[in-house]
């Protein structure tokens, strides 16, 4: 396939381009420019070796797309509820264009949850505190090239941390409806937590990838290979994987 094809639609409706005309950070770019300021005030050099110069964790800051959030979004969650004495999480959206536009275009006009049921047992369910999950209502079609699928993750190495999205792999190629991302509060550090998730908030990373097929197979090698391929790794003091092995990738 031409590396020209390899495209990746972010695809909405005119009238959501009325309400971001005037707001472009809410439109979907490249992760690359969100690459938080702790990162990038690092140094990296013979005497002070850091993550700065690890170009594995560099790829998990630059590669993909970020979607995010097209409203406030405002969290009560694991509140008592004062009328039926009991436990409950909820949200809404701040009243702004863009929930008339959502209500137009999805058939649920409520914000959407799933009962903890679904994920009954799973760490995820288990760090909500058993609580309803809830989901975010997501303006864009994702459309790629045939033979392509999406991984939707939160942020690598820069997630907020009071939710992330639970990790999906779509079709995209092939799915033409709009894709909602469920998300968890990290009740492990905020077991009560009435929050604003500001419009603009990064939260989901979008890795196209080509559907291949594989077949798994375990090997052994000679202890003298090993050491001989490690000799010739770290015959430089600094930057070996950068330097003899990371390839630099496009997103654009």
């Amino acid at each position: 396939m031409d590396i020209l094809s390899k495209k990746i639609e972010f695809i909405s409706s005119t009238d959501y381009s009325e309400i971001i005309k005037n707001n472009k950070k809410l439109l979907p770019e490249p992760i690359k420019f969100n690459v938080p300021n702790w990162y990038k005030n690092l140094k990296h050099n013979i005497d002070m070796k850091t993550v700065k110069g690890c170009m594995p964790f560099l790829d998990t800051l630059t590669s993909g797309y970020v979607l995010k959030f097209p409203t406030d979004y405002f969290v009560n969650h694991n509140f008592i509820n004062e009328d039926e004495r009991k436990t409950y999480s909820e949200s809404s959206l701040s009243k702004n264009p863009f929930v008339r536009y959502a209500e137009n275009i999805h058939i649920n006009k409520k914000l959407s949850t799933h009962s903890p049921n679904q994920l009954k047992g799973s760490p995820e369910i288990k760090k909500n505190l058993n609580l309803p999950v809830h989901k975010i209502i997501n303006p864009w079609i994702i459309k790629t090239p045939p033979g392509y699928s999406c991984l939707f993750l939160p942020p690598m190495n820069n997630t907020d941390d009071r939710f992330s999205i639970i990790p999906g792999i779509v079709d995209t190629d092939t799915f033409e409806n709009e894709i909602n991302f469920p998300f968890i509060i990290n009740g492990d550090k905020y077991p009560i937590l009435q929050t604003t998730i500001k419009l603009g908030t990064p939260y989901v990373q979008v890795i196209p990838f080509k559907r291949n097929d594989w077949k798994m197979k375990i090997n052994f090698v000679k202890n003298k290979n090993l050491i001989k391929n490690k000799i010739s790794f770290f015959e430089n003091i600094i930057d070996n994987y950068k330097n003899k092995i990371w390839k630099k990738k496009k997103w654009i």
